[in-house]
């Protein structure tokens, strides 16, 4: 989390050593409750036979868990190994590091092992219903090594490894939080459908690798979150980039959206039930505000590929098929009615065509446009978005 907190933590460990009072004696029911606690608004009961303390160590044995949801049946976990775990004298916790055991799960024919999961720096609220980051559980790194998902023998999907940072500010305003899936790699030459094989096969997407980031912010007073980057990047077929960000965001309507979601959850076939959450939910989406998003492409070869299928299933060649994309273009934008955006966007197309580097689609207001407007403006005049929310369109550049 901050090094305030892990200074914190070391002190009230030697306190703890020192001092041996009841109020910072380690009660493990106590520490498993308040994770259930903290965990409960995500969704999910975690249930352990028993619970072992020695020293500043506690262990859940024949751990499982059971998802939220009104038929959610549990599954076993295994072992949970808690070290360096200190009381607090708020009766919150703090967890230097969470060790959970492998993964290998088989069920029919298909078979996922994961491997070195753990959380480090994991803090455990007293009370999980305040409004601020001191009522919510968090971790400075969750992480995971290899992953793998086998299908009758053979590897369909894996990952090398998988990491998740967090970070607050040390006035405890909000975090930065970032994260990475990196050696992820698909087989995909083991799809059976025909048709897709065959379109998988001409767009040279039989195996696919690549790596996932994402890094942004949150800060509870004003509501601000922000998506940085959010970036899947493929050799051989290209890197999309996405940001965006919205005000509003706060810690209480986190948790309204959390109960709400809940709630959803827990009735899933009371149609009634789904109604009012679903309209609760709209009515909660409104409080926040739009503040900017950016999504751009950069080709790695796919898109004269794609133009070359595409093509070939017409009975046409690629550059016959940009030729046409150039043509449709103009006449599908007319009927959104987008002003001059429309000539750009057009502009942009064709460039990108000519020469595939890159494009990008970006909206940028002066000032944050709260949802409600957004969506009147959606259903009733569409054409106004574009000056709004000040759209653009470029491509190589």
């Amino acid at each position: 989390m901050n090094y305030s907190r892990n200074a914190r933590l070391l002190l009230t460990g030697a306190a703890f050593l020192t001092l041996a009072g009841p109020a910072f004696s380690l009660d493990g029911q106590d520490l498993l409750k308040k994770i259930n606690a903290a965990y409960a608004s995500s969704g999910g009961t975690i249930a352990a036979k028993t619970v072992d303390v020695k020293g500043v160590d506690v262990t859940l044995r024949e751990t499982t868990f059971t998802p939220m949801g009104a038929d959610a049946k549990p599954f076993t976990v295994g072992d949970i190994m808690m070290t360096g775990v200190v009381a607090e004298a708020n009766g919150s916790y703090t967890i230097d590091k969470v060790t959970l055991p492998n993964v290998d799960f088989t069920e029919d024919k298909t078979r996922i092992t994961a491997s070195d999961i753990y959380l480090s720096g994991l803090y455990v609220p007293a009370d999980p219903n305040g409004d601020k980051l001191d009522s919510v559980m968090l971790y400075d790194e969750a992480h995971s090594g290899s992953v793998s998902v086998v299908v009758d023998g053979k590897q369909v999907v894996a990952i090398k490894e998988a990491v998740g940072s967090l970070m607050q500010y040390e006035d405890a305003s909000g975090v930065e939080f970032e994260g990475s899936v990196t050696g992820i790699s698909a087989d995909l030459s083991l799809v059976n459908d025909p048709a897709s094989k065959d379109a998988i096969e001409k767009l040279g997407l039989q195996k696919i690798e690549g790596d996932f980031t994402t890094k942004g912010s949150w800060e509870l007073a004003s509501g601000a979150f922000d998506i940085e980057e959010y970036s899947l990047d493929f050799a051989n077929i290209g890197r999309l980039d996405l940001s965006f960000g919205f005000s509003g965001f706060t810690m209480a309507l986190v948790k309204e959206l959390q109960s709400t979601a809940k709630t959803m959850q827990d009735k899933p076939n009371d149609e009634q039930a789904q109604q009012a959450a679903g309209i609760a939910m709209l009515g909660l989406m409104q409080q926040m505000s739009f503040t900017g998003a950016e999504i751009s492409f950069a080709d790695a070869g796919i898109t004269q590929r794609g133009l070359e299928y595409a093509g070939a299933q017409q009975g046409q060649s690629a550059d016959q098929m940009k030729q046409l994309v150039k043509a449709m273009v103009p006449i599908g934008l007319s009927q959104l009615k987008l002003g001059e955006l429309q000539n750009t966007v057009s502009a942009a197309v064709n460039a990108y065509l000519d020469k595939p580097e890159n494009i990008t689609v970006s909206a940028a207001p002066e000032n944050p446009v709260p949802f409600p407007m957004i969506m009147g403006a959606a259903m009733g005049a569409p054409e106004t978005l574009v000056k709004m929310l000040n759209v653009a369109v470029t491509s190589n550049e």
